[in-house]
């Protein structure tokens, strides 16, 4: 099918007018606004500044630099040193025929908080925006310029670039047809926790109201923790892990010395988690920017006023597995030894031996590690948003696919292809397991309409979450089907667990390093998603 053609069209936003295309059904796309000011000279390691006003029209048909960082995903751009308009937004549309303003989905990419940008192909928009929702898309500071620990500056930059993208969404969504009173927060994995994290910060209060989390991770840092990090990659980078010495580092410098620590965390590990998955920037507690976990915020109710929409994969990290971004695990000794570091009881190991009893050691150490992370974590936010008032509905996606030699699996982030009706684009191929068939496309098209409902009036099409029951919608071919928590054996399994990031925040856990950082260490296997 050839491309369509495409004209021309412009819209006056607050600082300026933009262009961008429009192709021939009628879908705006005008990719690359700036939202904020270059995060760099002056402005490095700071909140987010206003972007300057434009007297000219602004060329927005392609989208805008990512922010520093190492990462090569398939058919997305580099970063490349020397960019530094990192942070603006995307916006799809098909303006509506009527003068009703259209709901607005605020789309936040995930990368383990370190890589990522919203110009993956799997991110498009074009199919919400036919589905009748104004989608937006925003780069953020990511890896050390948005999340690593600086003294003297604030922590959580890539938070508060989002709730500067969300501020720009308010003062200039009604030119292109979007509702600033209807906006939905939607996001996976890195992404989905930044929405969790939006839901318990003061600054996004009354900028969203509704929130969408696909595979949020239960990983979060003390400020103490951040700090051990920053340690670490100043050592690495040859700077002192002060305000002036790490502005003394060029972007370029602190992506391989990240790098360089990451690599070292399995033997090395800040706190327990990382010598099994070795992320180095998470969202910070600092008690200002984000004052606590946002498991603890929802249970408080602060956020009841926001609807709430949670979906995870039946096995998040057999995907992160295969593509070498976790600690492999194959013995009983090996998995006793996680267990341990995770201060997870042994009824619960012995639990998931019973209900997988012919499955070798990885496939139960990477079912219990995938629960602690996301599966538990997720279904908490949920149980706990509805047990404080607020409105929260769950789903799990289930698609499976077998094919000669072995099959796909429900891993991480194969539903994100079908929510965005992108089951097309450049490598959703690898997450999907092959070219979509028809029972892949009905799917997808069910999984987008919930999105678009939801966005628009808070019910994805399945019944909520109670203070009684956990109601989940399975998503799965070549039907869905309504399932219920009670009845769960996995839940059964953690009732009373604590998540691991809950018990290393309350005890403050940083484990100093054993070995000295060297800046010559092996940089990791390239990682591609979380």
């Amino acid at each position: 099918m050839g491309e369509q053609p495409r004209v021309r069209t412009e819209f006056r936003t607050a600082g300026g007018t933009v262009r961008g295309v429009r192709s021939a059904d009628g879908v705006a796309a005008v990719l690359g606004i700036p939202y904020a000011a270059a995060p760099f000279g002056v402005n490095r390691f700071c909140p987010p500044r206003p972007a300057a006003d434009r007297s000219a029209p602004l060329d927005c048909t392609a989208f805008g630099p990512v922010a520093p960082q190492s990462a090569e995903l398939p058919g997305s751009p580099v970063w490349r040193p020397g960019d530094e308009d990192v942070l603006t937004v995307n916006v799809w549309v098909r303006p509506p025929s009527d003068a009703a303003p259209l709901p607005v989905l605020f789309w936040i990419h995930g990368g383990a908080y370190t890589f990522g940008s919203s110009a993956q192909p799997d991110f498009d928009g074009t199919a919400l925006a036919r589905a009748g929702v104004v989608v937006v898309s925003c780069n953020y500071r990511v890896g050390f310029e948005g999340f690593g620990h600086v003294p003297g500056f604030p922590d959580n930059r890539g938070l508060l670039d989002q709730v500067a993208a969300l501020r720009w969404v308010q003062e200039n969504i009604a030119a292109f047809g979007g509702d600033p009173g209807n906006v939905t927060v939607a996001g996976h994995s890195a992404g989905a926790g930044s929405a969790v994290c939006l839901m318990a910060m003061d600054a996004a209060r009354g900028l969203f109201h509704r929130a969408i989390a696909h595979s949020a991770p239960h990983g979060l840092f003390t400020v103490e923790a951040a700090a051990a990090i920053t340690s670490r990659i100043a050592a690495a980078a040859g700077v002192a892990a002060t305000g002036p010495g790490l502005l003394s580092a060029s972007p370029q410098a602190l992506v391989a010395a990240s790098d360089q620590v990451a690599a070292r965390c399995e033997a090395d590990p800040v706190t327990a988690v990382q010598a099994f998955d070795p992320v180095v920037f998470q969202p910070v507690i600092d008690g200002e920017v984000l004052p606590l976990d946002p498991l603890a915020a929802l249970a408080s109710g602060i956020s009841r006023e926001v609807d709430l929409l949670v979906c995870h994969t039946l096995e998040e990290y057999w995907f992160l597995h295969e593509v070498g971004a976790v600690r492999e695990v194959a013995s009983e000794a090996g998995l006793a030894e996680f267990a341990e570091a995770l201060a997870l009881p042994a009824e619960l190991v012995a639990g998931y031996r019973a209900l997988m009893p012919d499955a070798p050691v990885l496939d139960r150490y990477l079912a219990i590690l995938g629960d602690a992370v996301f599966g538990e974590y997720g279904s908490r936010l949920a149980e706990q948003h509805a047990r404080a008032g607020g409105r929260a509905h769950l789903s799990r996606f289930a698609r499976r696919r077998a094919r000669p030699g072995g099959g796909t699996r429900p891993w991480h982030t194969a539903d994100i292809p079908f929510a965005f009706g992108n089951l097309d684009a450049a490598g959703a191929d690898f997450l999907i397991g092959g070219a979509p068939d028809a029972p892949d496309r009905a799917l997808s098209r069910r999984m987008l309409r919930a999105w678009a409902d939801f966005a628009a009036r808070g019910d994805p099409g399945w019944p909520p979450v109670t203070a009684d029951g956990t109601p989940v919608r399975v998503w799965a071919v070549p039907d869905d089907h309504l399932s219920d928590d009670g009845a769960c054996a996995v839940r059964a399994l953690w009732r009373d667990v604590p998540l691991y990031a809950e018990r290393e925040a309350a005890a403050g856990l940083v484990r100093e390093p054993t070995t000295t950082s060297s800046p010559t260490a092996t940089l990791p296997a390239r990682r591609t998603s979380k």
